[in-house]
């Protein structure tokens, strides 16, 4: 098991999974319900075959809440949008490192822009890709699901990834906290496997809070409850 508590776990509510419509609402009800950060999914149509959120959109939630927004970019050349999403005052820039051709250098422009810097991993991504990049990383994210579709089964086999994926962050023994998170196929049962795989945020979308009629914060209590 982990050496990080379930008390110390994060949650991210993925913002795309709720409505346009509400989101004042479900803005309040996330921040009533102790949320740590919004989950806000960006994408291309080409890197992933939908399309996501916009700066637009990003601005608009921070004009209504502080919590801290990270951005998944599930795009095919994340660089030319930095700005953009940072202008929209993001807390964390997610890229995927498939591909980026200098993921190091994508990185450093994340940091230079003045929010944290994150990399996501797809199942089938080795994670020696990460090798001489997670000093200079605030997020690691392991996709639990194939990108950019919502709804699918947890891939067979991500438990033992996310074990891998902790120990490669603690043998590397860098002195502050590397977030290690995971998205996709959040649920009661998984996410307690995860955190126990060494997991320290979950994504949660419709298989944990966004499922009416209850309230999200009632959610969010009762998720938090149960990973504890």
């Amino acid at each position: 098991m982990s050496k990080h508590s379930h008390a110390s776990c994060r949650l991210a509510a993925s913002i795309i999974c709720g409505s346009p419509m509400s989101i004042e609402d479900d803005l309040a009800a996330l921040e009533r319900g102790g949320i740590d950060y919004i989950h806000f999914d960006v994408m291309d149509g080409v890197f992933v075959p939908r399309y996501g959120l916009f700066p637009e959109y990003l601005r608009a939630i921070r004009s209504k809440t502080k919590l801290p927004i990270e951005v998944d970019m599930m795009v095919q050349d994340p660089e030319p949008y930095i700005q953009d999403f940072v202008s929209a005052r993001a807390t964390a820039l997610t890229p995927h490192i498939e591909p980026l051709k200098h993921p190091h250098r994508t990185i450093r422009r994340i940091h230079e822009a003045g929010v944290l810097a994150g990399l996501a991993l797809n199942y089938g991504t080795p994670l020696s890709s990460l090798d001489y990049l997670l000093d200079d990383l605030d997020i690691v994210m392991l996709m639990a699901i194939n990108p950019g579709i919502v709804g699918h089964k947890i891939i067979p086999g991500i438990m033992k990834k996310i074990e891998d994926l902790r120990k490669k962050i603690d043998f590397a023994n860098i002195d502050r906290d590397i977030i290690l998170e995971i998205d996709g196929g959040v649920t009661p049962d998984s996410g307690i496997r995860m955190l126990h795989a060494g997991a320290n945020m979950l994504v949660c979308g419709t298989g944990t809070i966004f499922q009416p009629p209850a309230l999200l914060d009632e959610k969010i209590h009762s998720f938090r409850s149960t990973l504890q």
